[in-house]
């Protein structure tokens, strides 16, 4: 006897030490049928890329996080989770930002303040750059 497939809903994890942003973000996901995970910190983020059983589909984090970059902070995740889709929040605009060296310029970066469906925008552009749907 088999059974359909249920379609998975993506999973997000969201990293910003604003908790009021991390909760926001967290929330408007979800709204759209997201499942989401958050972290306040680099070493919450990793550690919950770590210990997670399943998939996680993208990673949206702020570029400027206390004691770490979000550039630093994706590479070590999409070490960790290869084939993550990856969005970057910042108060920089994306040329400076690149120009710093602090993303690439094929990278996916929101920039403060956003609209929920700019976020999604982002999101949904990561998630299609590593070929997920959604």
């Amino acid at each position: 006897m088999s059974e359909a497939p249920v379609a998975e809903r993506p999973t997000v994890l969201v990293v910003d030490d604003e908790e009021d942003l991390r909760d926001i973000m967290r929330r408007m996901l979800e709204r759209r049928g997201y499942t989401t995970s958050a972290a306040g910190d680099q070493d919450e983020a990793i550690s919950i890329c770590r210990d997670h059983p399943g998939k996680i589909d993208a990673l949206i984090t702020d570029l400027t996080l206390p004691g770490a970059s979000g550039g630093d902070l994706a590479k070590t995740i999409r070490d960790l989770r290869p084939g993550i889709g990856v969005v970057f929040v910042s108060g920089l605009p994306k040329d400076i930002a690149v120009s710093k060296g602090e993303i690439g310029e094929d990278d996916v970066l929101v920039k403060k303040p956003f609209t929920a469906d700019a976020l999604l925008q982002a999101l949904r552009s990561a998630l299609g750059e590593k070929g997920g749907e959604n």
